[in-house]
């Protein structure tokens, strides 16, 4: 018995180390060898981003928006139309800034989204030819899945002079 109590001891103060008060002590022997711990946040290093970066102008009118059903969730598909002919790179994207690839409505329900895209260079022929609604829409659509669409009540999609709101 007394050959096994002083091992005990010894093994009860090592572990006793671990924890507590003491995790920063040098009893602690996970310690011992240097302490490279992984970082202790999953934030990036510069921290999120407060405001969008997107620098393209939001697009000149919004004409519709409609759902298509998907099997797992929602396609949303809005149409707009330039002041002018040759509008490229049109995106939906999100109002508040939120990590890549997420889409986090408010709390009120509401997901925000703005409707962008570069306009035609200004001294293109583009930029001097008038866009005719009938051959020039802009469509853009965005993939919502089921758990997106659980906390969404409804989308508000904003342009550069108009915004149109749609529910699910």
């Amino acid at each position: 018995m007394k050959r096994l109590t002083v091992p005990l001891l010894i093994a009860t103060l090592a572990v006793a180390g671990c924890g507590g008060r003491y995790s920063d002590s040098g009893w602690n022997p996970l310690g011992w060898f240097g302490s490279d711990r992984g970082p202790t946040s999953l934030e990036p290093e510069g921290g999120y981003a407060t405001t969008n970066t997107d620098a393209r102008p939001g697009i000149p009118a919004i004409t519709g928006a409609h759902w298509e059903v998907l099997n797992e969730g929602r396609l949303l598909v809005v149409t707009g139309l330039g002041a002018t002919k040759g509008y490229w790179d049109a995106e939906l994207i999100t109002e508040a800034p939120s990590p890549s690839g997420r889409l986090t409505p408010d709390p009120d329900g509401v997901l925000r989204l703005r409707f962008v895209a570069w306009p035609p260079p200004a001294d293109s022929d583009a930029a001097r030819m008038p866009a005719r609604p009938e051959t020039d829409t802009i469509s853009v659509a965005l993939t919502l899945s089921s758990n997106v669409l659980a906390g969404v009540q409804q989308v508000q999609i904003s342009g550069a002079t108009n915004t149109i709101t749609i529910r699910r």
